[in-house]
């Protein structure tokens, strides 16, 4: 039964603490719609498109206006087009990422997830062509997104699909030139991919996933911080028990969404996403929540443990609310898109070598880092293949989403606008890293995934 205190605060998490719901994703099965030729196929694809997903936006917008609840984004994920395309025969897929833009543009959602390849223990003749048509992809359309599974703790790391990477991020960087390496940010490269996740730009409709569903991806960076205030010096105890409880409250309203939605739109409901994502906007910051642990900045000493805490806590929290938590669910922390990010980023209190530390206790990886423009391709696909071995090793997901920003230098500013924000322009190490890179292979999986 809900009371009315319950309902009291759940407005004022939105009027005041910025909570909202991130994103309603739907994901569409594409495995009906392979073709020999690849016109047909893309017909296919945005005939089935168009067809199931019509009231998406329209039945978001409803809900959000009737519960009150705002809904930012209505987004679509699709299987791994390399799968669907590789029947074709075609040369390359740009035809393919057309017909997603198109199919995007037509049902009004702003992204579509699925522009993607698993390659974590080698490639098909269909994921080459797919990895090689990013760079094409993700610069001549609007709202696809892309991303490449290179390496999972059952597989090891695919060193050769790392070194492919590197190279394709550069050029999907100078493509995209005057938009300050704009396709690298609809770009990810993953070790572990979940098939559920429903937040850009690496959401795709896995294999082992219905024909259609809807996933809800659920934030409250706000929330939680506003939550601490309340226990300021305090012990930890007492801190993770109240990030605990207020994750239980946010993930209820995700719940209440994703059912709404999936009644209305008649589409099995999969997953509450509980992911803190943080927005640019001042007072929606996972760093404000580090910091009102105790840090006199994100970056600092003890920076580490207290994400750990916290990650840990908003999962305890999000599973008590909702039977089905999938996706990442954790806490994002994406330099460009979280304020107190930037902001310690700037000052250099939070370097690379920070962020890779703090990705082993948090729910993705390194995301939305800027880097400067003449960052070599070697050095781009060993930030890869370090942040893969953590992820490799910890039998997590561990992600990179960074942009070598065409002409810009340490110290430098990228603005992308909305909720992909503001880059300042972070140092790499400067020793090389090419020699390590050129190697290929494959790095065995470690032996914890030896558990049959």
């Amino acid at each position: 039964m809900i009371h009315a205190n319950e309902i009291l605060q759940t407005i004022e998490m939105i009027d005041q603490q910025n909570l909202d719901i991130r994103t309603i994703t739907m994901g569409i099965s594409l495995q009906d719609c392979a073709d020999t030729d690849i016109k047909a196929c893309c017909r296919k694809i945005y005939d089935k498109i168009t067809r199931n997903a019509e009231n998406l936006v329209r039945t978001g917008n409803d809900i959000e206006a009737e519960f009150g609840i705002p809904i930012v984004n209505k987004r679509i994920s699709v299987t791994p087009v390399a799968l669907i395309a590789e029947s074709c025969g075609a040369n390359d897929y740009i035809p393919v990422a057309k017909a997603l833009d198109d199919a995007a543009k037509a049902v009004g959602v702003n992204f579509i997830g699925g522009f993607s390849a698993l390659v974590h223990k080698g490639f098909t003749v269909g994921d080459r062509k797919l990895i090689e048509s990013i760079p094409r992809a993700l610069s001549e359309t609007e709202r696809v997104c892309a991303s490449v599974n290179i390496a999972t703790t059952k597989a090891g790391i695919n060193m050769d699909a790392v070194a492919l990477m590197g190279r394709i991020i550069k050029e999907s960087a100078e493509r995209t030139a005057d938009a300050g390496g704009m396709a690298c940010a609809k770009l990810v490269v993953f070790a572990n991919a979940v098939e559920d996740n429903p937040f850009m730009a690496g959401a795709f409709h896995g294999v082992g996933e219905p024909e259609c569903i809807i996933n809800v991806g659920v934030s409250g960076p706000g929330v939680v911080h506003h939550a601490l205030l309340t226990v300021r010096g305090q012990p930890f105890d007492v801190v993770a028990e109240t990030i605990k409880k207020t994750a239980f409250r946010i993930t209820r309203m995700g719940q209440l969404v994703a059912q709404e939605a999936s009644k209305r739109l008649s589409v099995p409901f999969g997953i509450v996403d509980l992911s803190l994502a943080p927005t640019p906007h001042m007072g929606d910051s996972v760093a404000d929540i580090l910091e009102e642990m105790g840090l006199s900045s994100v970056g600092a000493h003890g920076t580490t443990a207290a994400l750990a805490l916290l990650n840990d806590a908003v999962k305890k929290g999000g599973v008590m609310a909702s039977s089905h938590v999938g996706g990442l669910s954790g806490a994002f922390i994406p330099v460009s898109e979280d304020a107190g990010m930037i902001k310690a980023a700037q000052s250099g209190a939070l370097t690379i070598e920070k962020l890779e530390a703090m990705t082993c206790v948090c729910s993705v990886g390194l995301d939305m880092i800027a880097v400067p423009g003449d960052t070599t391709w070697e050095t781009l696909s060993a930030i890869i293949a370090d942040e893969a071995a953590i992820g490799v090793i910890n039998n997590k997901t561990t992600a990179v989403r960074i942009i070598p920003a065409p002409g810009k230098k340490v110290g430098d500013i990228v603005d992308f606008g909305g909720l992909l924000g503001t880059a300042p322009v972070m140092p790499t190490n400067p020793c090389d890293s090419s020699l390590f890179v050129h190697r290929g292979g494959r790095i065995p999986a470690p032996m914890n995934s030896l558990r049959n």
